[in-house]
């Protein structure tokens, strides 16, 4: 057996090791606001539910081991002392993934994603309508385990109101693991969905996925595409040049002047085989 004592290894590759080890993780998707108002969304997997009455949520968004710097979502928190935490399913799934990029501080990762935000009723940071569980949340408390990259920092939730898209209720009102189909977190790359096991979503790109928003509307907008569809393609950093979509239309020909239900049919399943760069080709194919 491996035996390995925290302070003898890189702090990197200890955090692998716990990642792998401690899985699945639910993820909380935490929506909150800074001073001036503007909205940032990110997804963490340090996070569960520690009591009902009263009903206390805790995430952390630990400071980055790569260099030691904290995230917005903990600087707004501590600036405002409110979060919503949103829960993520399998259709939102590629959207989450994509709002984990690190974009600049200032940049809305709801419009990024493809996200709605929704009013809350209690405090001001926004909800994410297409959760099927939203948690607005006042902060008790925020527990900081070390200053060092890696470390901790609890943030104690207290929900003030909680919101459950009715589609995902039993006959009793109560909720059906089956139609929330919730998923978690585990090592690596890796993600298990609930209702079927592990599945795989490749990490976000390094640099920065156009967004969602940067998609041409008459994609964004399909009646075809999924946002899970959509949440892959904005995770490109730029679209294939106009020469690279020619040559692709000369040996596919048959993708040439499609209509675009049938287009974005054959997008979409270039996208189930996680052919991301032929999916865009066959879209911008005129």
């Amino acid at each position: 057996m491996l035996s390995i004592n925290p302070k003898e290894i890189p702090t990197g590759k200890f955090h692998g090791y716990l990642l792998g080890a401690i899985a699945p993780r639910p993820i909380a998707f935490a929506s909150t606001i800074d001073t001036d108002g503007n909205p940032n969304l990110s997804p963490f997997s340090f996070f569960n539910v520690f009591g009902s009455n009263p009903p206390i949520l805790i995430f952390s968004p630990a400071r980055r081991v790569r260099d030691n710097t904290t995230k917005h979502t903990l600087n707004n928190v501590l600036a405002t002392k409110e979060v919503v935490i949103n829960v993520v399913n399998y259709d939102i799934v590629q959207q989450m993934s994509l709002s984990s990029t690190e974009y600049p501080e200032g940049v809305n990762e709801f419009e990024k994603a493809g996200f709605t935000m929704l009013k809350s009723d209690e405090i001001k940071s926004f909800r994410v309508a297409e959760s099927p569980v939203q948690f607005e949340c006042k902060v008790n408390d925020v527990i900081f385990t070390g200053d060092e990259g890696g470390a901790g920092n609890l943030i104690v939730c207290e929900v003030v109101k909680m919101h459950i898209n009715e589609n995902v209720l039993d006959d009793n009102g109560a909720i059906d693991q089956h139609k929330i189909d919730l998923v978690a977190r585990a090592g690596g790359s890796y993600y298990t969905r609930s209702r079927d096991g592990f599945f795989e979503i490749p990490k976000p790109i390094s640099t920065l996925g156009i967004g969602i928003d940067n998609i041409p509307s008459e994609i964004r907008n399909s009646t075809v595409l999924t946002g899970n569809n959509l949440g892959m393609l904005g995770n490109v950093e730029q679209l294939p040049t106009t020469d690279t979509v020619n040559n692709f239309g000369k040996e596919h020909p048959n993708f040439i002047g499609l209509e675009t239900t049938k287009k974005h049919t054959f997008a979409q399943d270039f996208l189930s085989k996680n052919d991301v760069e032929s999916a865009w080709k066959v879209l911008l194919l005129k």
